[in-house]
């Protein structure tokens, strides 16, 4: 028996905790095992270890959004024993058994090679929250912000938030990282942002069109903040939304759309076609420096992830946590 992180739900009692992982059943058409090495801690991922929202769609479940590991076995005509890979998404840890065990059953369309210039650890303290970031970041670029440009990165201490900062500093722009942590204004800096702004600043009611600033946005906060960001993006710019930690509204106005021609981009990780996922990883792989990468992370056991979970909900979380799923 291998221990995993099981939910369970019995006569409307929710739980969470480290067991004994039930047998998988034997391989089907299309599918693979994968022994995993590696999982984290995403925004869903708390949601659903916490049970605070209904995340998880069947009972028993284990949770874990993504994982990297190695093919054991395989009934993929892409995939072979050996075989190094990662996932994120595709409801896995919500429909389907997740990454928060030593080993996963899953479709062989949904994984994807881990980058050679990726280790395993690292590809978790990217994570969904990291590869988010990357969609976030490639909407931008290919929207045309550019070296130079004033970007406003929100939720900017959490996973989503720290890699972009990396990604777009290291694409020339002018980060500005807001945040309610202010006394983390060193690591901010640290990861490239130029400046640091108090999140209250955008995450009370404004004005439907505030004085143009950003070139471009990275937003996973949405609510009020998000409506605020979109009414101070300069004319034709962008905003990339990927995120709901201030709330699931929108209580703006049509204003920076028809006055402003800005750009609301949403940014999807869960079903994101293969090319998107490819690309996002290349930039992954070429452009966060492993250095800050490992600055911004910490490892925990799977008894460790049940902290976590809660922590994350409440915006305790700086950066990356990894859960070696071999440690208990």
């Amino acid at each position: 028996m291998t221990q995993a992180l099981l939910i369970q739900k019995v006569d409307e009692q929710y739980t969470c905790g480290v067991t004994d992982m039930p047998a998988l059943p034997p391989l089907e058409a299309s599918q693979v095992r994968v022994q995993v090495s590696h999982s984290t801690i995403n925004f869903k991922d708390g949601l659903a270890i916490t049970g605070r929202s209904p995340v998880v769609r069947k009972f028993p479940m284990v949770p874990g959004i993504d994982f990297v590991g190695t093919v054991v076995e395989s009934q993929h005509p892409k995939w072979k024993a050996g075989d190094a890979v990662v996932l994120n998404g595709f409801g896995v840890g919500e429909g389907h058994w997740g990454g928060l065990a030593p080993v996963a059953q899953v479709s062989g369309d949904w994984l994807l090679a881990l980058p050679a210039g990726i280790s395993p650890q690292r590809a978790m303290a990217i994570g969904t929250a990291g590869y988010t970031a990357a969609l976030c970041v490639q909407a931008l670029l290919d929207h045309g912000v550019q070296s130079g440009d004033e970007v406003l990165v929100t939720g900017a201490s959490g996973g989503v938030g720290s890699v972009a900062i990396a990604l777009l500093a290291r694409h020339g722009a002018r980060v500005v990282a807001s945040t309610g942590k202010l006394s983390e204004e060193a690591y901010l800096k640290h990861l490239g942002a130029a400046e640091v702004v108090d999140r209250a600043a955008l995450s009370a009611p404004g004005k439907p069109l505030q004085k143009e600033r950003w070139a471009g946005v990275v937003d996973s906060v949405g609510s009020h903040t998000l409506v605020n960001a979109c009414a101070s993006t300069r004319y034709g710019g962008i905003v990339a939304a990927c995120g709901l930690a201030q709330g699931m509204d929108l209580p703006g106005s049509v204003a920076p759309f028809i006055l402003r021609g800005v750009t609301l981009a949403g940014i999807d990780s869960v079903m994101a076609p293969l090319a998107k996922r490819e690309r996002a990883w290349a930039m992954l792989e070429k452009d966060l420096s492993p250095e800050l990468l490992d600055s911004m992370t910490r490892v925990v056991g799977l008894s460790g992830a049940l902290e976590v979970a809660s922590q994350i909900l409440a915006g305790q979380i700086k950066g990356r946590v990894v859960v070696d799923v071999n440690q208990a």
